[in-house]
């Protein structure tokens, strides 16, 4: 191996960085960061609306129309998840951006770049999140609704108020992780024109024939992208966690231990302390065995 080949990668590395860093990689980053983060967003609310919906509890004895209702979403839902998570990114957004003026006669395209990568992104990761939505409903203990029930709560308060709030933790790992895959899958839109990090390498990579040094960029730069995403996310599942040290009570101040307790005036009969109960043991020592009483004490 010819390690002066690491210096000659390095050399070329800041050539490139210094040319190109500012005006090409940095501002790739930006746009791409910005496409993932607004992308990931709209899509949890997109999985978030699918998860729900698929989750309403309907029976036989519920009216036809609501269950007919029911049935359609949920057939549209699945046709919608199936579609998006079995085929890949970079061809949805080549039946999006060139579908829709093929099928029109050129009447209606999309103008702006932007919309239709946030598109194409987001409701790719909406069909993802549906299924983790769905599933972290499920998740969560069947106790908890009917014990909101029990105490007269609705479904749409059970929802929002005790399962989603659970759920939401239960699936925060899978957000991230979207994230994450929408950080590096974003730059599949350079195939309808997206100026992104990986069109950066691209542009220039062809204008200095330098694709291996620019390639290397690339990959420290999506990489330190998706580790700082790792960060943060885990700092804030640790704060959705709350504290992780708290004061247990070792004794409960309303309740008094047995056999301690004394009335205000007398005490009590069942009370050891209580004069009562003195007296009566006292005499009953005084009696000669056979005759004591024995009797135990939780039957006094």
């Amino acid at each position: 191996m010819d390690w002066s080949r690491f210096g000659q990668l390095a050399a070329d590395m800041g050539t490139l960085l210094a040319k190109y860093g500012k005006v090409n990689y940095l501002s790739g980053m930006g746009r791409t960061l910005a496409l993932a983060i607004i992308a990931t967003a709209i899509g949890c609310f997109i999985g978030l609306a699918c998860g729900v919906l698929q989750t309403i509890p309907h029976a036989k004895t519920d009216h036809p129309v609501k269950r007919f209702f029911l049935g359609l979403v949920r057939g549209v839902l699945r046709v919608y998840i199936e579609v998006f998570r079995g085929t890949p990114m970079i061809l949805q957004a080549v039946f999006i951006f060139y579908g829709l003026p093929y099928f029109t006669n050129n009447t209606l395209r999309f103008e702006s770049i932007w919309a239709v990568s946030i598109l194409v992104v987001s409701i790719n990761t909406g069909a993802y999140m549906a299924e983790s939505v769905r599933g972290g409903i499920l998740s969560v203990d069947p106790g908890q609704t009917e014990g909101a029930k029990a105490i007269g709560m609705t479904h749409f308060q059970t929802q929002t108020c005790v399962i989603l709030p659970q759920a939401l933790r239960n699936i925060m790992p899978q957000i991230g992780n979207n994230f994450i895959i929408n950080i590096k899958d974003t730059s599949v839109m350079f195939i309808i024109g997206f100026s992104d990090f990986f069109a950066a390498h691209k542009a220039v990579s062809g204008a200095t024939f330098t694709y291996f040094p620019s390639a290397t960029i690339e990959m420290a730069g999506y990489l330190t992208m998706t580790l700082i995403a790792s960060f943060l996310l885990r700092w804030i599942e640790k704060r959705m966690d709350g504290s992780n040290s708290y004061e247990l009570v070792q004794q409960d101040s309303l309740t008094m231990t047995a056999g301690t307790y004394n009335h205000p005036d007398k005490g009590s009969n069942y009370d050891e302390h209580s004069k009562e109960y003195g007296k009566e043991h006292r005499e009953n020592l005084k009696k000669p065995l056979k005759n004591r009483n024995f009797t135990a004490r939780g039957e006094r």
